[in-house]
């Protein structure tokens, strides 16, 4: 029996089993029930600070928990959240914001503009345009309760996407005390100003995550849009259910167990869509790009000529058919390291991840780059299933080349430790790790983490190149969409000739609700503002 067969069969009796147990009946009273959502992240909420880290599963509950100061909508705008008003002066070189009245924290201290500057000190440390806005600032200060200033040494006209961006780290606002936290070290205290509250007390990793509805926040009196908008709670409490194994989550959601699930299996969704009390769809038209990525630190992969050797042997094809599938309306293979169908998706200089894949040729640059049999350190979140198939297609993939592969089956919360030490691969350290990049965060330079090439400052890998980086300013100075488009290009091709990390394809995912679960949207978070449940 083959995984696929495997997977569909055990959550068929999975489900099965569960009914004859009755474990559809509710565990609480029908009131409380309606009030309760249960909901099955993509993964095990391991750590909780969005600043620290740039996990999305983190990302995705801090969202309830810590607001911002500007939301990006549904039309890839930013627009003001906690903000009352902004100013420009000087040029574009100073600017001056006003915060809304009546913000208050969860433990109910008003939010003041000094929680603020210490909130954005802290990010900026970790932040690709947080890094940049911090290069070139003079000043960031509390001019009074509510409002604050940033003075810089010359304009930053993006400065409102890096407000309200959805990329990792968001610029999430904190209480000064916590934000005055090592921004490389975790905070332990989670108290935000946002539409629910983290309950501590109740916190498992690995089982369950707890939010109660906070009742001093007040929405915007707007629609709610994305990040953007009155974010209304329809219910009281969200449960994040921990359930790693896809049978175990489609047989909970089935039986309602459970209610939403944020990622479920490919191969599952035929059996979910035969299930008359179930809604699938797609969870984000804008995708997810799948990524292969190097430690440049450490041989063989700190010569590039054993990332490019990888680059001329790698499939898409493979990867993407063990991610998404045989359906390919779900996916496809994509010579860019931008999102497929917007405004700057090129694919300039990615002729190496095309044609006929070359394997001979890519054992020759391994033993030129001299490589001789060390161990392969890959680190495969088994807990994620897009991360768990790709390791798999890698672990072959390496093997055809003749490297000996140390394949290290763990959690995502592991990996999220792991690939944070820039120690040797044998003492702690890795060589690669799989993950992927929402495709809302993959439209334009100033959003995309992972291809930074500025070195310790650069994502895990820490790659450096000084042209990646030229290219990447380049694209900050235009000023015409002409002038984006050529940076774009002429960075996709820096990329690729630097093997900053490989793209593995561009390929679409599910989500899965049952009927009495309203206001589900598209998009590269799960939004619960808006979604209730009778």
């Amino acid at each position: 029996m083959d995984r696929r067969s495997f997977l569909k069969a055990t959550a068929m009796g999975a489900a099965a089993l569960g009914g004859a147990r009755g474990l559809s009946a509710p565990a609480l009273a029908q009131g409380a029930a309606a009030r309760t959502l249960r909901f099955v992240p993509q993964a095990n909420l391991a750590n909780f600070d969005p600043i620290w880290g740039t996990q999305y599963v983190v990302r995705n509950a801090s969202a309830l928990v810590w607001d911002t100061l500007y939301g990006l909508d549904d039309k890839l705008e930013p627009r003001r959240q906690m903000v009352e008003s902004e100013e420009q002066a000087d040029g574009g070189r100073t600017w001056t914001f006003r915060l809304r009245p009546n913000l208050r924290f969860h433990d109910g201290e008003p939010v003041l503009a000094r929680d603020v500057v210490a909130s954005l000190t802290r990010w900026m440390v970790r932040d690709g345009m947080g890094q940049m806005i911090r290069a070139i600032q003079e000043e960031l200060v509390a001019v009074d309760d509510r409002t604050f200033r940033w003075r810089l040494r010359q304009p930053y006209p993006k400065m409102l996407l890096a407000l309200g961006k959805t990329n990792t780290p968001m610029a999430f606002i904190m209480p000064e005390r916590i934000a005055r936290t090592d921004p490389f070290q975790q905070i332990t205290e989670y108290v935000g100003s946002g539409p629910m509250r983290f309950v501590r007390n109740e916190w498992v990793p690995g089982a369950k995550a707890v939010f109660a509805r906070f009742e001093q926040y007040v929405p915007r009196d707007e629609p709610p849009s994305w990040l953007a908008g009155g974010k209304r709670m329809l219910v009281d409490r969200i449960e994040w259910i921990i359930m790693p194994d896809p049978a175990t989550a489609s047989a909970a959601l089935q039986n309602g167990e459970v209610d939403w699930w944020e990622t479920p299996l490919t191969d599952l969704v035929p059996s979910l869509r035969r299930n008359r009390n179930l809604v699938v769809d797609i969870a984000d038209p804008l995708g997810n790009i799948g990524s292969f990525r190097f430690n440049h630190l450490h041989p063989p992969f700190n010569d590039v000529r054993a990332r490019r050797a990888i680059a001329m042997a790698l499939s898409q094809e493979d990867y993407m058919r063990a991610v998404a599938g045989d359906d390919t309306n779900l996916w496809k293979a994509s010579a860019s390291f931008f999102t497929p169908g917007t405004p700057l998706y090129t694919e300039a200089g990615g002729e190496i991840l095309k044609g006929p894949r070359d394997i001979e040729g890519a054992k020759r640059l391994l033993r030129e780059a001299g490589y001789g049999g060390q161990p392969i350190t890959v680190l495969v979140a088994q807990d994620q299933a897009p991360l768990k198939a790709m390791g798999e297609v890698t672990d072959a993939l390496l093997k055809s080349l003749g490297m000996t592969v140390d394949f290290v089956a763990t959690d995502w919360g592991t990996v999220g430790q792991r690939r944070a030490s820039k120690a040797p691969p044998g003492q702690g350290g890795w060589h690669v790790f799989h993950t992927w990049h929402a495709g809302a965060d993959c439209t334009n330079p100033a959003t995309q983490i992972q291809i930074r090439a500025n070195g310790d400052g650069a994502w895990f890998g820490w790659p450096k190149d000084d042209a990646v980086e030229a290219a990447r300013d380049r694209w900050f100075e235009a000023t015409t969409l002409e002038q984006e488009k050529a940076a774009v290009e002429q960075m996709n091709r820096e990329l690729f000739r630097h093997v900053t990390y490989i793209p593995t394809g561009f390929y679409l995912g599910f989500q899965a609700w049952r009927r009495n679960v309203s206001g589900v949207v598209k998009g590269p978070i799960p939004f619960f503002w808006g979604v209730g449940k009778s």
